[in-house]
């Protein structure tokens, strides 16, 4: 471990060094990437320079104990040796921590999907719950949302329901969220007053950049037809509607939220290159499904991975256990707790795996 961070800490010094080249200062690319390297290196730098301080003191402090001492000086040392070794421990633990191997999608901004699945008009509806849980949830984080496409039913439910989320590490934490959310609650259109059991489902997926996901246009298919509403209905006379179809794969990507053609093409665009790069994942994933099927999640859409009981104002993950009896405050985008133990959980699992 202790070599792993010395390397750290010289490539860390390197790019400092890096980073005063005029040459690199004059080059904006070398720039991005460097002190994007050297940010992602910043905590484990800090924490070993940390660690190397408290062992030099400890040895300090361990030679000292061992001269001559009158009891009051040897209670002193001894009090700083117990702190020493405290804090030995715990800079120890946050190193293992730190030198977990990382996501390389986590700090990227995600695109995610939401539709109902079973329970007709009311997974809908919860869909268009799950959807202003994320985007309070998103607020709290100093994210932008942008919303891509919408399908909406006569309640107001959604269909279906696509939006970028745009902040640095919103993948790290949303991509916990992939799977069927299971809602269980007296539906409005119920009459007789009965608890429904209905089901939402979401796919989280890192957005792809171009240079990740290359689209020729000899590959896609482009049709456009006028934005519709709820029930079908036109909303307006022009073609601004735009559905990308990329022939190899047979991906389809639809956007009408924006009036202009160009922009929702743009759109369909970026949402195509995310379920490109999410399918090639997955395809990677499946290879090796047998060795490192996660426990938390392994961002199967058909797993069940919540449930929201509204009656006993319950909310249970089932993937690690995890029970809050605060449904109001969960439904309005605090799931900082469930997204924190869902993080811990998959850290503990990659060290348990020694990964």
């Amino acid at each position: 471990m202790l070599d792993r961070l010395q390397s750290l800490a010289d490539r860390y010094e390197k790019l400092s060094e890096l980073l005063c080249d005029p040459d690199v200062a004059n080059d904006s690319k070398k720039l991005r990437d460097y002190s994007k390297e050297q940010s992602d290196l910043q905590p484990a730098f800090e924490a070993y320079s940390e660690y190397k301080n408290v062992m030099e003191e400890l040895e300090a402090a361990k030679m000292m104990q061992a001269e001559k001492l009158d009891d009051e000086m040897k209670e002193m040392v001894k009090m700083e040796i117990d702190d020493l070794s405290s804090r030995q421990v715990v800079l120890e633990e946050k190193i293992r921590l730190l030198l977990l191997p990382k996501d390389p999608n986590d700090d990227k901004n995600v695109i995610v999907e939401i539709r109902g699945a079973a329970g007709g008009d009311e997974a809908a509806l919860f869909a268009s719950d799950l959807y202003r849980m994320y985007t309070r949830y998103a607020d709290t984080q100093g994210w932008r949302v942008e919303l891509m496409d919408v399908n909406t039913n006569d309640l107001g439910g959604f269909k279906e329901v696509i939006f970028l989320i745009n902040g640095r590490g919103a993948y790290s934490k949303m991509k916990f969220e992939s799977g069927a959310h299971r809602v269980q609650r007296i539906p409005t259109t119920e009459s007789g007053g009965r608890i429904h059991t209905s089901t939402s489902t979401v796919a989280v997926m890192p957005e792809a950049e171009e240079f990740e996901i290359e689209i020729h246009d000899k590959d896609i298919r482009v049709d456009t037809f006028c934005s519709s509403g709820a029930g079908g209905q036109s909303v307006n006379t022009t073609k601004s509607a735009v559905r990308v179809t990329h022939v190899p794969t047979g991906i389809v990507a639809t956007c009408q939220d924006g009036k202009s053609q160009n922009s929702n093409k743009e759109k369909a665009l970026q949402v195509l290159r995310a379920r490109i790069s999410d399918l090639k994942r997955q395809e990677e994933e499946a290879k090796y499904s047998g060795e490192r099927k996660s426990k938390v999640g392994t961002g199967d859409r058909s797993e069940r991975i919540r449930t929201y009981n509204f009656p006993q104002s319950r909310v249970t993950d089932h993937r690690i256990g995890l029970t809050l009896h605060r449904l109001e405050q969960v439904m309005n985008g605090d799931i900082t707790e469930i997204i924190s133990a869902l993080s811990i959980a998959e850290q503990a699992e990659l060290m348990e795996k020694g990964e």
